[in-house]
């Protein structure tokens, strides 16, 4: 096989069938198998996807093992030079494959590459990012951006998208990656249930000395949030469970920056939320919405020590 693709199904299965279906249209000279794990959907997505897709390798899992760990399981079963990790929620146009191939079959420094990512409703969303460190992170919560204006934030959306360029991490939905890749890495830390494997993956990439880009010539309708508000509340912000987010961001900066990074991670977060309840004082908003960041504060701390002093997770 030229390329494996791999897709986590969890309780997506109209999103599931119309990913695959875009898949299933692309075009090129290229040999495709195509991975989907179930992580223990209640919506019989295991059922439709082994009577609608006869042509899929089907990973049936009894429970919701996390994104990462259900990425994992198709590992083994790989031999081509390419593996596309895809979103359920991700739509692919006729040539994202073939041109996204064809790229990093001439850029081979390149170990992985991601495209442009629009929303249902064709809106730019980050496609492109910098590595989180607690001084942007901090920044970005307090706003406080606007005056260290040159700092990398994360989501830096200032430049011209229209453009290839190298960078440090592309998100999950849409990532082709060079098998030597994995090979030499591995493919995610089990560690994480939800959110940072990807960046945790490309920050052990280009560790190891290759190159991560970014391809915005065939741009992926990326939905963002779909399996997760089926698992648990999401932030109306990022799509995310709050919850699995603070702890994949406390496992991150423990495992690459050492106790000392992680804290002060901890410190800058807990500062960012004594500023905005403070401004939430002087705003005199309502009691609710202005204790909400202490409590934030230490639900963090709780986590921390939850998670073992941010080495082990939780579920």
């Amino acid at each position: 096989m030229d390329i494996s693709v791999i897709i986590v199904s969890f309780n997506t299965i109209e999103m599931t069938k119309k990913a695959l279906d875009c898949l299933f249209v692309s075009v090129g000279n290229f040999k495709m198998e195509v991975f989907v794990i179930d992580n223990a959907s209640r919506d019989q997505s295991a059922e439709v996807l082994r009577r609608d897709y006869p042509d899929i390798t089907l990973i049936e899992n009894k429970q919701n093992v996390g994104f990462g760990r259900a990425n994992n399981q198709a590992v083994p079963l790989i031999h081509s030079k390419y593996v596309l990790l895809l979103n359920t929620d991700a739509f692919v146009k006729p040539d994202t494959i073939i041109k996204t191939m064809q790229y990093m079959d001439a850029h081979p420094k390149c170990g992985m590459v991601g495209v442009k990512l629009l929303g249902r409703d064709g809106i730019l969303q980050p496609s492109c990012r910098y590595f989180p460190t607690p001084w942007n992170i901090f920044l970005e919560r307090t706003n406080l951006k606007k005056i260290f204006k040159h700092v990398k934030l994360v989501d830096d959306m200032s430049w011209d998208h229209a453009s290839v360029r190298n960078c440090d991490w592309v998100p999950g939905c849409y990532a082709l990656i060079r098998k030597e890749v994995i090979d030499q890495v591995g493919l995610f830390d089990p560690r994480y249930f939800l959110y940072y494997e990807e960046v945790d993956h490309c920050f052990a990439a280009k560790r190891a000395g290759w190159e991560v880009a970014y391809f915005p010539d065939t741009p992926v309708v990326h939905i963002g949030g779909e399996s997760a508000k089926l698992e648990s509340a999401i932030s109306s912000k990022s799509r995310q469970i709050e919850s699995l987010q603070i702890e994949s961001e406390l496992l991150y900066f423990r495992k690459n920056h050492g106790l000392i990074g992680v804290f002060v991670h901890l410190l800058l977060n807990s500062l960012a939320d004594f500023i905005l309840f403070f401004k939430d004082i002087i705003k005199l908003r309502a009691p609710a919405t202005t204790f909400f960041n202490l409590n934030r504060a230490l639900f963090v701390w709780k986590i921390f020590f939850r998670t073992r002093f941010a080495t082990q997770p939780t579920r």
